[in-house]
């Protein structure tokens, strides 16, 4: 990502259920200058059709406390799905994150719309880090009530050896 990908990347999402707001965006690109995160885009053709996101150090403790990279963000414009473009895509993500770690993580919402990740994501190898549902980055305890949202999550680690 560069600083001339800021405009690119908003527009393109915009209209789209993976909208995200400027700031964001904004914010994704500093944060790729600091080292702290690497955005990768793709194409489809010279067309931008989706972006996605290793982030060396994640919110969620687990990660944090072990050095896991997380992938994050993981977005295909809904025009470029069924094409190919998001193997593509996360298969470099995992290679980036790989290339600082043994151990990579990801994690996806709970409910519906995150269908087609949460499939995609265990056909690639990775398995639920144990430690239950997640909501706010801190855990669910048994008997507790928590709002079915993008906060409710299932994180997922996958290891460079298997």
């Amino acid at each position: 990502m560069t600083k001339n990908d800021i405009d690119l990347i908003y527009l393109g999402l915009s209209g789209h259920d993976i909208s995200k707001p400027r700031d964001y965006v904004t914010r994704c690109w500093e944060e790729n200058q600091s080292i702290e995160r690497a955005t990768l885009l793709a194409f489809y053709g010279s067309e931008f059709s989706g972006w996605g996101h290793v982030v060396y150090k994640s919110k969620y403790p687990h990660f944090v406390e072990n050095g896991i990279p997380e992938i994050q963000n993981f977005d295909v414009i809904p025009p470029y799905r069924k094409r190919g473009i998001g193997s593509i895509l996360i298969e470099a993500l995992e290679e980036n994150a790989f290339s600082n770690s043994n151990t990579i993580g990801i994690g996806f919402g709970l409910y519906a719309d995150y269908g087609t990740a949460q499939r995609l994501y265990i056909k690639r190898g990775f398995i639920p880090d144990g430690r239950g549902i997640i909501y706010n980055n801190m855990p669910v305890e048994p008997g507790s009530q928590v709002r079915v949202d993008d906060d409710l999550v299932l994180f997922l680690t996958k290891s460079k050896w298997k």
